[in-house]
């Protein structure tokens, strides 16, 4: 079976992204800005033309990081970025007042060094605004030609069609891997029906579903891993040998763990994207190297059996993060 291309916010892309967010933060020390730009431009040699960003990944300098690796090559990618995580100092807050989207933007835009944002995400709800007045402030962003589509990131299929009811949405972003199954409950069928696309971000499940797997207790100071459930103790124990024998499915086939993970994703719908970030060029290369490969319907069945919410062990996000998350639930057993 093979995987096509898709189309988001009217433009046809490579149905594997790269997610940038690892070349500024979160798992680690980022590469140097030298390195950073090397793997971005080999991203587009590889056929990357997908790049996704947001002002919150290192307080700006992964916008910043883009513009200037990328400037004068605009052309060749389809970007989206994120705004309504504000950083205050050390403090955050979910920000996604009409005045506080149009100012994030045009901040964006200069960091990016460009006049355009082909998608632009709320990156989490704002329960103090109506979802209707945030996307109506994105929708006045539209048609002044400042971005081409509106996203939205981690939010349920309520709030998707309250939303896509004001203005359409193009583009649904959450997490999404065989270990994580909650867009299953409602929000991949809704994009389906809505004609929305489905960007799917940590596909490899933050790097569990990779042939040389971490040691969490080895991480590096700014990792954020150790802080998530699912890396923790006995939990971190039991996905392990979950993960194991899901490369030995991959070995078997031919391919690689992330290879399988992301097959397995674009099985799911010709909606469906991924996004996948690293800060390696091996990683880079083998992410996209099958991007056309579709598994069998045997094998999904398989993967589906051996890993799905009922096996793994752990919520994906602690407390204090998962309260500002939208997306749906399962609920507990």
């Amino acid at each position: 079976m093979t995987c096509t291309r898709r189309t988001i916010a009217g433009r046809e892309t490579n149905p594997i992204g790269l997610g940038c967010m690892s070349l500024s933060w979160a798992y680690g020390t980022p590469p140097s800005d030298e390195d950073g730009k090397s793997l971005l431009a080999r991203a587009l040699d590889l056929g990357y033309d997908h790049l996704d960003t947001a002002r919150i990944y290192g307080d700006g300098h992964n916008e910043t990081l883009i513009g200037e690796a990328l400037s004068g090559q605009r052309n060749r990618f389809f970007l989206a970025s994120k705004t309504g995580i504000i950083v205050d100092g050390k403090a955050r807050r979910i920000d996604c007042k009409p005045e506080t989207i149009r100012g994030a933007l045009e901040t964006s835009l200069r960091l990016l060094k460009t006049d355009h944002i082909d998608l632009y995400y709320l990156h989490r709800r704002d329960f103090t605004v109506p979802i209707e007045e945030s996307v109506g402030a994105l929708g006045d962003l539209v048609r002044e030609g400042k971005i081409g589509g509106i996203g939205l990131s981690e939010m349920s299929a309520d709030t998707v069609r309250r939303a896509h009811a004001e203005h359409p949405i193009a583009a649904l972003q959450t997490e999404y891997s065989p270990m994580t199954r909650n867009p299953e409950i409602a929000v991949l069928e809704t994009c389906r029906e809505l004609g929305i696309t489905f960007v799917a971000f940590s596909p490899v499940c933050r790097g569990l579903l990779v042939d040389e797997r971490p040691d969490p207790a080895a991480m590096p100071k700014g990792d954020i891993r150790p802080n998530m459930p699912r890396f923790q103790g006995e939990n971190w124990a039991h996905n392990l040998t979950l993960a194991e024998a899901f490369a030995a499915l991959a070995a078997r086939e031919g391919v690689t763990a992330a290879q399988l993970a992301l097959g397995w994703m674009l099985a799911r719908g010709p909606h469906v994207v991924a996004i996948p970030g690293t800060s390696r060029q091996d990683h880079l290369a083998e992410n996209i190297a099958r991007w056309d490969w579709e598994p069998s319907v045997a094998l999904v069945a398989e993967v589906d059996a051996l890993i799905n919410h009922q096996t793994v062990a752990g919520h994906r996000y602690g407390p204090v993060m998962q309260a500002t998350i939208d997306t749906e639930e399962f609920e507990a057993a």
